[in-house]
C-alpha cells in the first residue's frame, strides 16, 4: 500500500513538503514535454461511481462483464503487485476500483501509471469486472490524467485532524474526512427538505437585500459599508424580516427566503458573523399558525434527512414527532431562580437578582432586558429536548404584537433545543402608530448606548400605513438546525467556510 507523506507534519518543517511539491512539478513538466496536457480541457463520462454500483454492485465474485463505462474521480489509494495496480476511485457519490492490468494497457501505459500520484483526478474507461474477493471494479483500458495534484494529501488513515487546518482548508478536510461530508450532505437536505414544505404550503420563495439603509429586524450589532456612487452609509442586513413584511403588505400573503444574515458579534461554537436564516411570513396568521410550522418544517427536514425522527441529545433519545412543550419565559425563570421574575417586578430587585446570578447589568437596561438575561443565565441551558419559550416581554421584542392576556409580555415565542435557541417567531405587529412608539423607545436606547437597538424605519413605518393583514412570522437558524440533525457541537463544522482570522503567510 502506498501513500503520500503527511501534509500535516510537513508543512510544520516546510522541506519535505517542498520536496514532494517540487518532485510532483516536475513530472508535470516531464508530461509536457512528452505531449501529455495534465490538466485537460474537459473529460466525458457515462457513469457516476454510485451509478455503476446501483447497476452491477450485486455481481457474483469473479464475473467479467461486457459493460463499458467511462467514469472519474479522485484516485485516494493505491496498491502495486508489479504487473497489477489497484487504484481506489472516488467521486462526490461514491468509490469504486481500478484494476489496472499491464497486459491490457501496455508497459508505456503501465509504466505511465505507476508514476501516478495520490490525490491525482483520473479519468477511466474500461469493462464492469469484480475480482475473486467481490470487489466491483472496472478493468481499465485506458486512463486519463485529469488533473495533477501538487499538494499531497492529509493522511489518509488519520485524516485532516488538526481544527483550525480543518476550517481553514475544508476542500482538504473534504478530501479526506467522510464525516465532514456527510455533514454537508444533512445541510443540504435540511435546506431542500424546508423548500419542499414550504412550496406544499403555498409560500411563494423571493429574494430581498442584502444592503440595507436601515439595520433593522433584530437587536444585533450591523456590520457597517460605504457606496461610493450615491454617497451613503450602508449595513450588512442583520435580518430578513422588514424587506418580507413588505412582501405581506403588498399582498403576496406567504413569503419565505433563506437568505445570508452578518452580524458584527463575537465569533464562538454558536457563533459566526455571516450565517443563514429561513425567514417565513404568513398573512391571517398569528404565533401558533407559526409554531406549528416550526416542528412540521423542522420534524419533517429530520426524517428526510436521517430516516427517522429520533435524534440522541445529551445522551436522549429524543423523538421530534411528539408534541414540543411551550412554557413563558416569565415562568421558567422565575422557577429557576426562585422567586418572580417579570417585568412588573421593581427594577431594583430584578438587578438584586441578576447580580446574584452573576450578571453585570448596564444602566439603559430595561426591565424586560433583565427577564431575558435572567432567562439566558439561568433557564436556558436546561431546556434539553425541543421547548417553545413563550411571553417575550415587550421592550426586548419591538415588532411583536402585545400579548392578549399580558400587556408586558408579546405574543412571541424562541425554540430551544439542546439549550440553543433555533428559531423565533411572533404575530407580527401591524398597527403602524404603534410600531412608531416601538421604534423611537429603540432609538432611545440606541442613543443611550445599546448598539444592538434599532433605530426609526420610515420606510417600513410607511408600508404598514397601507395596511400589513394579521400575520405570523417566523425565523428559523439554518446552522443551528444542521448542527441538530447532523449531531456536531459547533457551528464550524456546518458552515463551509466559517470565518477565521487570517494566515500568517
Amino acid at each position: 500500500m502506498t501513500d503520500a507523506p503527511d501534509a500535516e507534519s510537513e508543512s510544520e518543517s516546510g522541506s519535505g513538503l517542498a520536496a514532494e511539491k517540487a518532485r510532483r512539478l516536475a513530472h508535470v513538466g516531464e508530461l509536457r514535454s512528452a505531449g501529455v496536457e495534465p490538466y485537460p480541457y474537459r473529460f466525458d463520462r457515462t457513469h457516476t461511481l454510485a451509478e455503476v454500483r446501483a447497476e452491477w454492485g450485486t455481481l457474483e465474485p469473479g464475473t467479467e462483464t461486457e459493460h463499458r463505462v467511462t467514469v472519474a474521480g479522485r484516485m485516494m489509494l493505491r496498491r502495486d503487485t508489479g504487473k497489477l495496480v489497484f487504484a481506489q476511485l472516488r467521486d462526490r457519490d461514491g468509490e469504486i476500483q481500478l484494476f489496472i492490468s499491464k497486459a491490457v494497457v501496455g508497459d508505456e501505459a503501465f509504466e505511465q501509471i505507476s508514476d501516478l500520484d495520490l490525490g491525482d483526478w483520473l479519468g477511466a474507461e474500461g469493462t464492469v469486472m469484480t475480482t475473486r474477493t467481490g470487489e466491483l471494479s472496472v478493468r481499465v483500458e485506458r486512463l486519463t490524467l485529469l488533473a495533477k495534484a501538487i499538494r499531497p494529501l492529509p493522511d489518509k488513515w488519520r485524516g485532516l485532524t488538526d481544527v483550525d487546518t480543518r476550517f481553514r482548508q475544508r476542500y482538504a478536510d473534504l478530501i479526506v474526512n467522510e464525516e465532514a461530508r456527510r455533514v454537508f450532505r444533512v445541510r443540504h437536505e435540511l435546506v431542500s427538505s424546508i423548500r419542499r414544505t414550504l412550496a406544499g404550503h403555498g409560500y411563494v420563495e423571493v429574494e430581498t437585500p442584502v444592503l440595507h439603509v436601515e439595520a433593522g429586524g433584530a437587536h444585533a450589532r450591523p456590520f457597517v459599508t460605504h457606496h461610493h456612487t450615491l454617497d451613503m452609509q450602508l449595513y450588512l442586513r442583520i435580518a430578513l424580516e422588514l424587506h418580507l413584511k413588505r412582501l405581506i403588505v403588498g399582498g403576496m400573503e406567504r413569503v419565505f427566503e433563506i437568505g445570508r444574515i452578518f452580524r458584527n458579534e463575537g465569533i464562538s461554537t454558536r457563533h459566526n458573523p455571516e450565517f443563514t436564516m429561513m425567514e417565513l411570513y404568513q398573512a391571517f396568521a398569528d404565533v401558533t399558525d407559526v409554531m406549528a410550522i416550526t416542528e412540521e418544517l423542522i420534524t419533517t427536514a429530520t426524517l428526510d434527512c436521517t430516516g427517522s425522527t429520533l435524534l440522541t441529545i445529551r445522551g436522549q433519545e429524543v423523538d421530534l414527532a411528539e408534541p414540543w412543550p411551550r412554557h413563558r419565559m416569565v415562568d421558567l425563570t422565575s422557577d429557576a431562580v426562585g422567586e418572580e421574575v417579570h417585568p412588573r417586578v421593581p427594577i431594583e430587585r430584578l438587578r438584586a437578582i441578576a447580580e446574584r446570578h452573576g450578571l453585570r447589568p448596564e444602566d439603559h437596561w430595561a426591565p424586560g432586558k433583565y427577564v431575558e438575561e435572567i432567562f439566558e443565565a439561568t433557564a436556558e441551558h436546561q431546556l434539553v429536548r425541543p421547548t417553545f419559550v413563550t411571553g417575550h416581554p415587550v421592550d426586548v421584542s419591538p415588532l411583536a404584537r402585545t400579548d392578549r392576556t399580558d400587556p408586558l409580555l408579546t405574543e412571541r415565542f424562541e425554540l430551544f433545543v439542546d439549550g440553543r435557541e433555533l428559531a423565533n417567531g411572533y404575530s407580527e405587529l401591524n398597527d403602524p402608530v404603534e410600531q412608531r412608539v416601538r421604534f423611537e423607545h429603540e432609538q432611545a436606547f440606541k442613543d443611550a448606548g445599546d448598539a444592538e437597538r434599532a433605530t426609526v424605519d420610515e420606510d417600513y413605518l410607511r408600508a404598514l400605513e397601507y395596511g400589513m393583514p394579521p400575520t405570523g412570522g417566523l425565523g428559523v437558524g439554518i446552522d443551528r438546525v444542521a448542527m441538530l440533525i447532523a449531531g456536531v457541537d459547533s457551528i464550524k463544522e456546518v458552515i463551509l467556510f466559517p470565518t477565521l482570522r487570517p494566515e500568517v503567510w
